[in-house]
């Protein structure tokens, strides 16, 4: 769901169903997981707006109000789907570089236009100006967030719906399992286009720009109420909106980078990558800066130090792995990882497995960066609660259970090549640890 849980070795190939389409528990897992990534966004809405940000019910809590708020309403449908028409109108109008993806399983490569970086200037060009116009009040934002939420929800639903069709006619779906439960789930095609196969791409476009794109336009609008609230925005709040921002931005600075991630490379597009990228992402990703809204606190000088130390680290982590991979594909022979030349394992399918530098410390050092960012967010809003750190939580276990598919994946690919990998390199994410 986040563009940043990149696949290390992995590239899925049909056959490889134990891993890629029973990944989740089956029918009955999917089932399960269906209904509580429709739950949790609400949960955690009503926790912070209506219970005072506390994980069980109050007795105070305003129950009623809660479900009145969610009921969608026209401004609610207006902004939403206003702001969908939007992004569209960039992805597909905007020029960008052109850049062949991964090879597909049958050895064909797809053309995208990476103008996500420009898109991301213009969106908030264009959402500064109708701000600064009086045009578009950030309060109806504000208002209509619970609604908009049950938006987005109908919205990711009618999406899977048209999607599960048209993936089996046109996506390229290399990996099914026959039961509609799963398949409705995990999604029929690996990349539906509108025309197929030349057209729009629904995939990237959705893993990458509503939901990241208005998860910082969410933060900005609440950094806005506390200042209408209480006339100043607090370090806190300052903290967690230049590192969420800097986070989306990076992502669309490198945006190529993003055609190599699990998402894009393994996953088909059905309604758990859709209501993932629209629902979940910007109104769970939100939630520090939710929180924070009125629960103002001056933060102690080691907080805020934490939050930026772990932010920097993280990052430098993170592109210092994915810098690493990307030399030592683009020239396995000749690269050089810290100074000395790339050791890696050639194995019998013709890939170079990478075990020098960060990936010679773990099988996936660079989630370790991404652990890290995650909880450099959460840190600002203190410990009064557990729910700002649902995050860092969440995106740990999410982190483990892809770096499992991955290596069964792996595993499926290159037999006892993997085996002689693992050994090299014996950790799975933190070294010493696991």
């Amino acid at each position: 769901m986040l563009p940043q849980e990149a696949s290390a070795n992995s590239e899925a190939k049909p056959g490889a169903k134990d891993s890629l389409i029973w990944g989740f528990g089956g029918p009955w897992g999917c089932a399960l997981m269906s209904v509580l990534v429709v739950v949790i966004p609400y949960y955690l809405y009503f926790c912070i707006a209506f219970n005072d940000a506390m994980p069980i019910p109050r007795p105070e809590a305003d129950i009623a109000a809660f479900w009145q708020s969610i009921v969608p309403t026209w401004a609610a449908t207006g902004l939403y789907l206003g702001w969908m028409a939007l992004q569209v109108l960039l992805q597909a109008c905007v020029p960008g570089p052109q850049v062949k993806g991964v090879a597909q399983p049958d050895g064909t490569q797809l053309n995208y236009c990476m103008n996500g970086h420009r898109c991301f200037w213009i969106t908030f060009v264009l959402v500064a100006i109708l701000f600064a116009s009086g045009i578009l009040d950030p309060a109806l934002i504000y208002r209509e967030l619970g609604a908009m939420l049950t938006v987005a929800g109908l919205f990711a639903l009618a999406m899977s719906l048209f999607l599960y069709p048209y993936g089996k006619k046109h996506g390229q779906a290399f990996h099914t399992s026959g039961n509609p439960i799963q398949d409705f789930f995990m999604g029929t095609g690996l990349n539906p286009r509108i025309p197929a196969r030349t057209g729009f791409d629904l995939k990237l476009f959705f893993e990458c720009r509503p939901g990241l794109f208005l998860w910082s336009i969410f933060n900005a609008v609440f950094a806005w109420v506390q200042y209408r609230e209480y006339g100043y925005v607090s370090t806190a709040m300052i903290l967690v909106n230049i590192g969420q921002l800097l986070y989306v931005w990076d992502c669309m600075r490198m945006e190529a980078a993003l055609l190599s991630t699990m998402d894009i490379r393994h996953e088909n597009f059905g309604f758990m990558l859709a209501f993932g990228d629209t629902p979940w992402v910007p109104f769970t990703y939100c939630l520090q800066a939710f929180y924070l809204i009125h629960h103002v606190h001056e933060l102690p000088l080691w907080a805020a130090a934490l939050a930026i130390g772990l932010a920097i680290t993280g990052q430098l982590l993170f592109r210092m792995s994915n810098r690493q991979k990307d030399t030592f594909r683009r020239d396995p022979e000749n690269a050089l990882i810290w100074g000395k030349p790339a050791k890696y394992l050639e194995t019998q399918a013709g890939t170079k497995l990478l075990a020098s530098g960060t990936w010679g410390l773990s099988r996936h050092f660079n989630y370790v960066g991404d652990e890290l960012m995650a909880i450099s967010w959460s840190i600002p809003c203190l410990f009064a609660t557990p729910i700002p750190y649902f995050y860092p939580i969440y995106f740990a276990m999410l982190l483990i259970h892809r770096e499992r598919r991955d290596h069964l994946l792996c595993k499926e690919k290159y037999g006892e090549d993997w085996e002689r990998y693992c050994k090299m390199v014996k950790w799975r994410i933190i070294p010493g640890v696991y």
